[in-house]
């Protein structure tokens, strides 16, 4: 039989892609089933005279290839099975079910964040462009100005630390003085602050004078004693002479210029020496100290210079031509360097009241050198020449913010209305002798009796400034009824004004209930107190009415106009 003809005759069906052959195969694993196809080995017998039975035609695919899939186990399906696929708590109070959190899925997903996070860094690593030659020498200048401004800032930093722990007895902190706040001075029990500034006659605190060390370096050449209000801004400036005769010395002279040697001789211990001085003084005066300010009188040199120079005018002429060389004359005012700064200040000879009039020249250069640093815009070198100096040639008990406090109201402190106190003028509380030879300034009650000097002090360092003004007060009664003066010099000296005297107006018309005039400017203090007092601007001499005539420095007129 030919192989290549079908079981009925004719022509087999082909496949395009499948062969004609039917071949046995392996049988597949995944089936159990297979089909059986039979080829007749003859043609089956027709019987005679019968219809043929049709003969159903068979096509017989190819098998194709099985594809292999993994028979899965019991084991396996029964474990998918049971796997939990989200897990739940039970709520007993509410009996809800809530799901809880997978933390398999969890940690699945944190281990992925990690891998592409890394893979991340990789990639930007490959990718990251090579830097340029140009751009590494901008890169090293840039790293170069920061690393010298933080040397910068560094030494700053070290340096003012250094100069306010010289300058604070030491102590110090530098960024104290760039925080907003403002420690309030200590003050006595007049709430006034008071402060012995003193000064000694070296170029430096070791002594230095010229080529070696002077024998008087450490004697306090000025003395001088500052009291403010730094409520009200008054200010007050009092002078003591050197040659004042004082018992708590370490010498036969007893001079109170030896008290700060006397406990400092060997330069190693400033407070005692300043605190030995401040007792003497507070003794002396009857002011009780808060603070000292022990300056250099020899930096005044370098001070004034860095400065560019002070202006000063004096009330007195001085012509010291054989010692100082210093020669002013009154009222002239004078751009003077610091050597001539020096001379002036250590003047006394040619003068009208010696070491008085000496004191006086020193408060007025105080008064330049403050005047002169806030007008000129100091460049940062001067500046830090100028702290230099102060670093060296100053020592106080401020503390940092102590001082940064006196620094803002000193900038704010009108100077020109500085109260300068004599001793001498207009009471003569001290005068000049001679004991055992040498030459002393003394009390003149006395030596040793300080009891006018301090009641006189106690009134000029008084916050009534018509008690240290010493001003006087006219009030005139211009309603015709009798009294009404009186009561109200009763009421102005129950509020501590003094000097104050009644009378009655002239006759006229005199509507306002208070009327206030003022006959001399040289009473500023007092003449704020009355303005504000009786709510009005005081008016001139000039618009006094008619036949008022009075040398009181105030006139208060009453009118019949009630309150």
């Amino acid at each position: 039989m030919d192989k290549n003809k079908s079981i009925d005759g004719l022509a087999p069906r082909r496949s395009n892609n499948q062969a004609t052959t039917v071949k046995a195969t392996a049988r597949p694993k995944t089936t159990k089933k297979t089909i059986k196809v039979t080829t007749p080995k003859s043609t089956p017998k027709i019987a005679a005279k019968t219809t043929p039975r049709p003969i159903k035609k068979t096509v017989v695919k190819p098998a194709k290839t099985p594809v292999k899939k993994p028979t899965p186990k019991p084991t396996d399906v029964t474990e998918e099975f049971l796997k939990p696929v989200q897990t739940f708590n039970f709520d007993e109070k509410t009996g809800e079910l809530k799901a809880s959190e997978d933390q398999t899925m969890n940690k699945e997903k944190e281990l992925s964040k990690k891998e592409q996070k890394k893979l991340d860094k990789e990639l930007k690593k490959k990718n990251k462009k090579p830097i340029s030659k140009k751009r590494k020498i901008i890169t090293g200048i840039i790293l170069g100005i920061v690393l010298l401004l933080l040397a910068g800032v560094i030494w700053f930093i070290i340096w003012g630390n250094d100069l306010l722990a010289r300058i604070g007895n030491g102590e110090g902190n530098i960024f104290s003085l760039f925080s907003e706040y403002y420690e309030p001075l200590k003050t006595d029990a007049n709430g006034r602050t008071n402060i012995l500034a003193f000064g000694t006659s070296g170029y430096n605190m070791n002594g230095d004078e010229g080529n070696g060390i002077h024998d008087g370096a450490q004697l306090t050449d000025s003395i001088m004693v500052i009291s403010l209000n730094q409520d009200t801004g008054d200010a007050a400036m009092l002078s003591l002479p050197r040659d004042l005769k004082v018992s708590r010395t370490c010498t036969a002279t007893g001079k109170i210029n030896e008290i700060y040697w006397c406990n400092n001789m060997d330069g190693s211990n400033e407070q005692a020496g300043a605190e030995a001085l401040m007792a003497e003084v507070s003794d002396i005066l009857g002011v009780d100290f808060q603070y000292y300010a022990h300056l250099n009188w020899g930096s005044l040199v370098s001070i004034v210079d860095i400065l560019g120079g002070i202006t000063v005018t004096l009330d007195e002429d001085i012509n010291d031509y054989s010692y100082t060389k210093a020669v002013f004359e009154a009222g002239t005012p004078y751009t003077i360097n610091g050597e001539q700064a020096l001379g002036l200040a250590r003047a006394r000879h040619g003068t009208t009241s010696g070491d008085f009039s000496r004191g006086a020249s020193q408060q007025k250069i105080l008064i330049g050198i403050k005047e002169k640093v806030l007008q000129n815009n100091l460049s940062l070198p001067d500046l830090l020449n100028l702290a230099n100096t102060l670093g060296d040639n100053l020592r106080t008990n401020f503390s940092v913010d102590e001082m940064k406090t006196a620094a803002h109201l000193l900038t704010d402190l009108d100077f020109n209305s500085i109260r300068q106190v004599s001793l001498i003028e207009p009471e003569r509380l001290m005068t000049t002798g001679s004991i055992n030879g040498i030459s002393y300034v003394l009390p003149s009650a006395g030596n040793g009796n300080y009891s006018a000097i301090k009641a006189y002090v106690a009134k000029m360092f008084s916050n009534n400034p018509q008690e240290y003004e010493n001003s006087s007060i006219l009030v005139l009664n211009g309603t015709g009824t009798p009294g009404i003066a009186g009561n109200e010099q009763a009421a102005l000296e129950g509020e501590g004004y003094v000097n104050i005297y009644v009378d009655d107006a002239p006759e006229g018309e005199y509507n306002e209930h208070y009327t206030l005039y003022v006959l001399h400017d040289d009473k500023p203090g007092t003449k704020k107190l009355l303005e504000e007092k009786y709510g009005q601007e005081a008016k001139p001499a000039t618009d006094l009415p008619a036949g008022i005539v009075t040398d009181c420095d105030f006139v208060i007129i009453i009118g019949n106009t009630e309150e």
